[in-house]
């Protein structure tokens, strides 16, 4: 089944974003490789860096060495003595460090293996004020910016903390920037509601070779039938982050009925 909204489903940024993200790298590129061919290539590239939590809710990173040793024990009645006289433990939890890993798409010259184009989707990390994931990926944006890559950045989640701009932003849910290594400072920037279509946005290349135009809404709708969100999705669940009353109003309106 099709999805109930005519651009992003808004149940994914909170129940299914890491599998949508992965699936959206892959279909970005597998729909710009026939455009870009022989000239081009297109890869799947990651980064990991660590971020690390102050609510204790992430994944242990394992040593790659453990050190074990005897253990050395007192003598019982040393230690029943010790026992006697024990505190009440209080149960904390320790932040614990995870290990991030996010995929991007670079489009490369081919003869060369020259980074021309660089595709970004944003992740929720990216979008964390103040977080680890915020800080390694507006390092990279700024090297990129300072390169002779172009940057495409899709920012495709309604929550988090906007990436900077000089201007403000218009008012949307979504954005496309397009920043052209020729035009900077300059960016183009594509900006939509939830209750619009993705926009058809250009793939910049080398001078002299004309954009690859990407249909996002293409991208979308693929990547939503072949993960079978349309039953996968719980859509009783409340939306995160939670829409304003209006498009609240317009988002249940489109639900089908708990019946059906």
């Amino acid at each position: 089944m099709p999805s109930p909204f005519p651009g992003i489903d808004p149940f994914i940024e909170g129940q299914a974003w890491a599998d949508f993200h992965a699936r959206l790298i892959t279909e970005i590129s597998d729909l710009l490789v026939p455009d870009v061919r022989p000239r081009y290539a297109v890869r799947v590239e990651e980064r990991v860096y660590i971020e690390h939590h102050s609510n204790g809710h992430a994944h242990i990173i394992r040593p790659d060495v453990t050190v074990l040793g005897r253990e050395t024990r007192a003598p019982l009645a040393e230690r029943a003595a010790t026992m006697t006289v024990a505190a009440t433990p209080v149960i904390l939890t320790l932040p614990i460090p995870e290990r991030i890993r996010e995929t991007f798409l670079v489009v490369h010259e081919r003869a060369t293996m020259e980074v021309i184009t660089v595709i970004e989707v944003l992740s929720l990390g990216n979008k964390r004020a103040g977080s680890d994931g915020q800080r390694e990926y507006l390092n990279k944006r700024e090297a990129i910016l300072q390169s002779a890559a172009h940057l495409v950045e899709l920012d495709l989640l309604r929550g988090g903390q906007r990436l900077p701009t000089i201007e403000p932003l218009p008012a949307a849910d979504y954005f496309a920037f397009v920043c052209r290594a020729y035009d900077r400072p300059e960016a183009q920037v594509y900006a939509w509601t939830l209750r619009q279509n993705l926009p058809i946005i250009p793939i910049p290349l080398e001078r002299g070779d004309p954009d690859v135009m990407l249909d996002l809404q293409n991208v979308f709708t693929r990547v939503y039938d072949r993960a079978g969100y349309d039953y996968s999705l719980d859509y009783h669940q409340p939306i995160q982050p939670a829409p304003d009353a209006r498009d609240a109003e317009w988002i249940n309106a489109r639900l089908p009925s708990p019946n059906l």
